[in-house]
């Protein structure tokens, strides 16, 4: 009864503002069948075939990332954490890569992300995403918090799957997600094997001036940096640009 008490207290304190660690995890075995299937037309003999069986010879199947979210006045903050290890060399996708700073301001419903591309600094100033979700009963708990899932679908087509806590009363989550009834702790992405999983929630009384924007880099639109991308690929490598969208999106 005293554990539970304290739990509860624990829940209690968290009223909006603190600090959330999260933990990406892309599976890079399966992220490297997937692209060399569609780069070989689902042929995977040969030099492919090859390619991966060296890769998983020498590689963890899981590429780990870490990042925090500090949220204050109904606002967020997502920040990578550049790891102390560089990571292996050999196959990379930007799927598997952190590479997105950002703010999203949940009273304005504005979001501005930070992107460096081809040694340049884009600004991505936009609306908060809508993702149309889908609330279940299917309950789990992460970092000590009861969460509710919920099955949602962004840009249209894809399929995402949150465990969020109404005990954070913030609508927001790792990278760009947001618009459930409280804190995302957990979401994947299944058809691009990659999930991000809160492993500590930390309560504290984060002043909102904290919260702020960043601002270095040329301002653009979701359009307009798409518009970028496929002049520095060209039309013909129009998979590769869809590719990063999807990645600066997700």
């Amino acid at each position: 009864m005293l554990s539970t008490d304290a739990l509860l207290a624990q829940h209690a304190y968290f009223t909006g503002s603190g600090t959330i660690e999260y933990q990406k995890s892309s599976n890079m075995y399966a992220l490297m069948k997937k692209t060399y299937a569609a780069n070989s037309g689902g042929n995977m003999s040969g030099i492919f075939q090859t390619l991966i069986e060296q890769y998983q010879k020498n590689n963890p199947q899981f590429k780990i990332l870490k990042s925090t979210l500090t949220f204050a006045d109904n606002k967020t903050l997502f920040t990578p954490i550049v790891p102390d290890v560089p990571p292996a060399n050999g196959f990379n996708t930007p799927m598997s890569d952190q590479i997105n700073t950002v703010y999203t301001d949940l009273n304005t419903q504005t979001s501005i992300l930070v992107k460096n591309i081809a040694d340049a600094s884009f600004v991505v100033k936009d609306s908060v995403r809508k993702i149309v979700w889908k609330i279940t009963n299917d309950t789990r708990e992460i970092a000590g918090f009861p969460c509710r899932r919920a099955n949602g679908l962004v840009l249209d087509s894809i399929y995402v799957v949150a465990f969020y806590t109404d005990k954070i009363p913030v609508s927001g989550g790792p990278e760009s997600f947001n618009g459930l009834p409280g804190m995302i702790l957990e979401v994947a992405v299944p058809n691009e094997h990659v999930t991000w999983l809160a492993t500590k929630v930390s309560g504290m009384d984060v002043p909102a001036p904290t919260i702020v924007p960043p601002k270095k880099g040329k301002i653009v639109n979701n359009k307009q940096l798409y518009d970028f991308l496929k002049g520095l690929y060209g039309n013909q490598d129009a998979a590769r640009v869809a590719l990063l969208m999807k990645s600066f999106l997700l």
